[in-house]
């Protein structure tokens, strides 16, 4: 028998029912990524999404024997440019509706944090990329300069699974290569993001811890690295509601110990000593110059023992050892960052020379590891097995106490017959004691053989 083949059924069937689980198509028509005709935008950004999984890419997917069951080139191209498609608020709908059923799987009283980081994006062979600049990645490994952007990303994590939340390929001002093209139309959501590329990265970090906490994403602290963990932006955060936990280096940065300020170095002399095998050395409490109260707990660097690293924390009732291990936490996005450069095909499937080209490919590419997060917490944690197992609570419920007694023996027995015979003496004549001292209405439920014995 042959399949019909359409358009709508590009799927493999264990992402159909991820799909249709996570209502990704839903979330596509409220961000109003539709089309009025011609191939759908479901059909057109299954078909990007799928790309990865089928071990090709869009030219060599053009090039093979069933390239005319597929749209043509131009289609794809044109849904990937379309500047009035809001994938921020598609990116933040999905997010938001994966982590609700995340926290459902979660402990109550485990912490769940968001996550700010940057990573490189580099488009080193392009030369007309639009808003293209000149970025310098700072990694202790690389320390070199780039063509392309600074990959500003929002994350949530309970733990144990990972979400991206929100995105920014922040471009720069003054080392800028390309401009913002003419072409665009002002009103759209694709010039908003343009905007939002010319801005600092402290800048837009506030603007999207509040569009995530206004789409009902619950959060206690926010971690970072000691890029960002500056007194502006950790006092914006704080008056948003949440506290802050994140890495400080030696900088001109100043602290408040009764009316002095000092220096980094200068606090770690004046920390009290913490008894702990865990690498925790020092902590004090202190005020950060613009009046926000901190706590900085100093541990040892593991890479070089004779130094020492700081971490800050807004929440001053957390104990060293939870500040330290809610930290650890951040860990996370550079997993992410990892799998999604080097098994997710960012910055290598589609050689675009559009920015709203560059956000939609960035948003297919966090929408499969968001389904592949989800799809990993299903299949390693048995609460999801949910209606299998509230039907053995109905199923042991619903059986009567005497069947479980006398099976409960009768496992008791084949136990013994595979035992000695010392042990086995040993267990019948336990045995024998609590069923004499059993009331003699229980007595009458268990096999006479064994009551005799």
């Amino acid at each position: 028998m042959i399949d019909q083949n359409s358009e709508y059924n590009q799927l493999p069937n264990e992402l159909n029912s991820v799909f249709s689980e996570l209502e990704i198509n839903k979330h596509l028509r409220q961000a109003g990524i539709k089309k009025s005709f011609g191939f759908s935008c479901s059909s057109l950004f299954q078909l990007v999404f799928c790309l990865i999984f089928q071990h090709k890419n869009w030219f060599s997917l053009l090039d093979s024997k069933k390239a005319d069951q597929f749209p043509a080139k131009d289609a794809v191209y044109r849904f990937l440019n379309q500047s009035t498609f809001n994938w921020r608020r598609f990116l933040l709908l999905l997010s938001t509706f994966t982590i609700q059923k995340v926290t459902r799987l979660t402990n109550k009283e485990r912490p769940k944090v968001l996550i700010i980081d940057d990573s490189a994006y580099d488009r080193n062979r392009s030369k007309k990329v639009e808003l293209l600049a000149r970025c310098f990645d700072h990694t202790s490994l690389k320390m070199r300069f780039y063509k392309g952007f600074r990959m500003l990303t929002l994350g949530w994590s309970d733990g144990y699974t990972f979400m991206p939340i929100d995105f920014s390929l922040v471009s720069s001002k003054k080392s800028q290569i390309n401009g913002i093209s003419e072409q665009v139309d002002k009103r759209t959501c694709g010039y908003k993001r343009r905007e939002n590329a010319l801005q600092t990265e402290p800048e837009q970090i506030p603007d999207m811890i509040k569009r995530a906490l206004a789409s009902g994403i619950d959060a206690s602290y926010v971690l970072m690295d000691s890029w960002f963990t500056l007194p502006p932006l950790i006092k914006a955060i704080v008056e948003q509601g949440l506290d802050v936990i994140g890495m400080v280096k030696e900088t001109k940065q100043r602290y408040n110990i009764n009316g002095t300020l000092v220096s980094l170095k200068q606090l770690y002399r004046l920390a009290g000593p913490v008894q702990s095998k865990k690498g925790i050395l020092r902590s004090i409490h202190t005020t950060m110059a613009n009046g926000t109260p901190i706590k900085v707990v100093f541990i040892r660097n593991r890479n070089k023992k004779s130094d020492w690293l700081a971490i800050l924390s807004t929440d001053c009732t957390l104990s060293e050892q939870e500040i330290v291990r809610i930290y650890g936490m951040r860990w996370d996005i550079e997993v992410f960052f990892k799998a999604a450069k080097s098994l997710l095909k960012l910055e290598k499937e589609f050689q675009s020379r559009s920015y709203d080209a560059l956000i939609c490919h960035t948003t297919i590419v966090f929408t499969r590891f968001i389904v592949l997060s989800w799809q990993n917490r299903c299949n390693t944690d048995q609460r999801t097995i949910g209606g299998l197992f509230y039907e053995l609570c109905d199923e042991v419920n619903e059986l009567d106490w005497a069947v479980a007694l006398q099976q409960l023996i009768e496992l008791l027995q084949d136990a013994l017959k595979q035992t000695n015979k010392k042990i086995k003496k040993l267990i019948l004549s336990q045995l024998e004691q609590w069923i004499s001292g059993l009331p003699s209405y229980i007595k009458s439920y268990l096999p006479i053989s064994l009551c005799e014995s």
